[in-house]
């Protein structure tokens, strides 16, 4: 099994469903008579906390057109693990008409596996007041939780809100040496979001027809059939892309037919022998 590659992008699109959470937070800079003279948007970037300090460390400047801008937000994934309060039964498997052209296939996947992906994600800053709006621009909207819609699964179609945890809040002043040191303000906040991973998905052909036969005395090597019942959809020709309308009850052929010939059905050739 493993080895046969795949991929769903499952966890990249957690990530950028979390990245798009804090996409669009503002800060505000007020004159003295506290009228707000200019709002400009709070840059957002993937990386670790470390990165951004190690470049305030090294490049101290503060008048230095390349220094690095604050405030800003970054943010990572800091852990994965299994969460077996959401197990699904594994046995059961996901299915999803195909779209397009081929509308003759089926695609089909065993039920996803809960995940929980954890998030630390830092607002830094050089003054507290900075921080401070950026952290109530995003607090009040968990409690402890935050949803976001994703699309799980592009192949199976799968649509879930994926919950977001607020889990913790620290905070930091890394501010030392003398006057000429840049300060930073640091809020880390710790998340967890609840996803799924999939697996691989198959595709196969679609049943239109399916026939039983029937005995009452079963010989070992050349049961003699005495019934048979067969199905058909009604009618024959439906599409799979209608089976999950609201008029989509389209209904059987079903037929029983009663034989004494002592024949028996072969699957290779699909006649009577």
């Amino acid at each position: 099994m493993i080895g046969n590659y795949f991929y769903n992008n499952s966890t990249r699109n957690v990530v950028v469903g979390f990245g798009s959470i804090f996409n669009d937070i503002q800060l505000a800079k007020k004159d003295n008579a506290g009228n707000i003279a200019q709002t400009m948007k709070v840059p957002l970037a993937y990386g670790p906390k470390a990165k951004w300090l190690a470049r305030l460390r090294e490049d101290p400047a503060l008048n230095k057109k390349v220094a690095v801008t604050l405030p800003r937000i970054g943010f990572e994934i800091s852990g994965l693990t299994y969460d077996a309060t959401r197990k699904l039964n594994k046995s059961i498997k996901v299915k999803k008409a195909s779209n397009g052209t081929n509308d003759e296939q089926i695609k089909s996947g065993f039920m996803p596996v809960p995940y929980n992906v954890d998030f630390e994600l830092f607002i830094m800053s050089k003054n507290s007041d900075d921080a401070l709006q950026i952290v109530e621009q995003i607090l009040p909207y968990f409690q402890p939780e935050y949803t976001v819609t994703l699309k799980e699964s592009v192949e199976l179609d799968i649509i879930r809100d994926i919950p977001v945890v607020l889990n913790s809040i620290n905070y930091e002043d890394d501010y030392e040496g003398d006057f000429g040191t840049r300060r930073a303000i640091i809020y880390t906040l710790n998340f967890t979001a609840k996803y799924y991973l999939y697996g691989p998905v198959t595709s196969s052909g679609i049943i239109r027809s399916v026939q039983v036969d029937q005995y009452t005395d079963v010989e070992v090597n050349a049961p003699k059939r005495e019934q048979r019942y067969s199905a058909t959809p009604k009618p024959a020709d439906v599409s799979p892309s209608n089976w999950d309308a609201d008029d989509g009850d389209f209904g059987f052929n079903e037929t029983s037919s009663f034989f004494e010939d002592a024949k028996t059905y072969n699957p290779t050739t699909g006649q009577d022998e």
